[in-house]
């Protein structure tokens, strides 16, 4: 069987050279003259029919794609600029709150250091105000002792005058003199 199936693709294959009559001479049938004026009005046919296609069909869709895409790119890019100026503005916004803030906490800073310095001032006088009471105070007492002092000074001094003349003269002095000359002594 496999030898049927060879001698019948030989015998095809003499079939088809003796059908050709066995010439091959001539040009080559696109390289013919003859043939030039159906080949140049087929040429001109398929130019024509390729520019209408291409111009009706495929530029149109193509131009259409583009310009959507150019559309889209705008869009986008009006989409990105309308955000970045809505983020710009927020960042602003943010930036005068903040600003805000600060302004606000160093206003409380300052009337809470006033506050502070007035309560601290007002504690400062009423401690001198007690102060100066006791000091009033206290020098009324030194005055008094003081006079008391002077007053027992007197005594004092007369005393030892009268102990220092006895001691050397030997005598006891008279009272009365001896005040006096303490008296004397004491003025000056």
């Amino acid at each position: 069987m496999a030898e049927s199936h060879g001698e019948a693709k030989g015998q095809n294959a003499g079939a088809h050279t003796e059908a050709d009559g066995g010439h091959h001479g001539g040009a080559f049938p696109p390289f013919d003259s003859s043939n030039f004026p159906s080949q140049l009005v087929s040429l001109a046919i398929a130019f024509v029919a390729l520019y209408l296609i291409v111009s009706r069909f495929a530029l149109p869709r193509v131009g259409g794609t583009i310009d959507a895409r150019q559309n889209k790119i705008e869009g986008d890019l009006a989409e990105a600029q309308k955000l970045k100026d809505e983020s710009d503005a927020a960042l602003k916004a943010y930036e005068s709150e903040l600003a805000n803030a600060r302004a606000r906490a160093q206003a409380i800073g300052n009337e809470t250091r006033e506050k502070l310095n007035a309560a601290s001032e007002a504690e400062r006088k009423s401690l001198e105000d007690k102060l100066a009471v006791k000091l009033a105070d206290a020098e009324k007492q030194i005055a008094t002792t003081r006079t008391n002092a002077m007053s027992n000074v007197r005594g004092i001094a007369a005393d030892a005058a009268g102990a220092i003349v006895q001691q050397l003269a030997g005598v006891t002095p008279d009272a009365n003199a001896v005040n006096s000359a303490v008296d004397a002594s004491l003025k000056g």
